[in-house]
């Protein structure tokens, strides 16, 4: 169909922007690049006066989570009074129950996908067979980690680096510390500073990759009483 912008030459195009929880990867760098090429073709080629934003999404339960589990890293790494011996057994038994976990949801998923069969049900037979590759993919990395984290405890007798082993363990630390303490990290700020690191570290990859910045950048978090009046709106019809 032919582009026919609402007001001559201007054109106003709103994109969806990243959730800004960890760092970019190649997915973000192709749609990203693509929206790029598509602007230019519109601003150098058909001299359309476009005004481009993006909008972060910059509140979510994936940051809160990240931003909680790595405060509560950090606090663990420094506090003095949990001696490396001390450490090596909290490794351990994170280790341990992360493993404990990746097999109950593999067991689960098996099932389901053995149910899947018995009833000839090919959606579901797909859906749970991606599952379990997504589950063999957790195993191996528990394995990856396992290994770092023996390597880091058999240099007990030298160095005893705290740091190296809390950096093997990270991953599986971090998911028993918020089991554990998840709750007690409230302040805003951390979730707050956490977005905007990641925010920034964006740009900083678009602008690697010769992507022009947008005109306006936005985040969700600005404009969460409209999001909320909006969701009422909706569910009152």
């Amino acid at each position: 169909e032919p582009f026919v912008p609402a007001s001559k030459r201007a054109v106003r195009w709103y994109t969806c922007g990243p959730t800004v929880y960890d760092s970019a990867h190649v997915g973000h760098a192709r749609t990203y690049l693509s929206f790029d090429i598509m602007r230019r073709v519109m601003t150098d080629y058909f001299h359309y006066n476009v005004l481009y934003q993006i909008n972060t999404t910059d509140i979510d339960d994936k940051i809160i989570l990240r931003a909680r589990q790595n405060v509560l890293v950090k606090n663990l790494e420094d506090d003095a009074s949990v001696d490396f011996e001390a450490l090596s057994a909290l490794a351990d038994r994170a280790l341990a129950e992360a493993r404990a976990k990746a097999a109950e949801k593999k067991d689960k998923i098996q099932k389901e996908l053995d149910e899947a069969v018995a009833r000839s049900d090919s959606r579901s037979v797909t859906e749970q067979k991606d599952l379990l590759s997504q589950a063999a993919l957790k195993e191996r990395n528990l394995e990856n980690d396992a290994a770092a984290i023996a390597a880091a405890q058999a240099d007990a007798a030298g160095a005893k680096d705290r740091s190296r082993l809390v950096a093997a363990a990270k991953s599986v630390l971090a998911d028993m510390l918020d089991r554990e303490k998840g709750h007690t990290i409230t302040d805003h700020s951390v979730f707050n500073a956490h977005a905007r690191y990641y925010e920034r570290e964006f740009m900083e990859d678009m602008d690697a990759l010769g992507i022009r910045p947008p005109d306006i950048l936005t985040r969700v978090t600005e404009y969460v009483p409209q999001i909320i009046a909006f969701i009422e709106k909706i569910i009152a019809k």
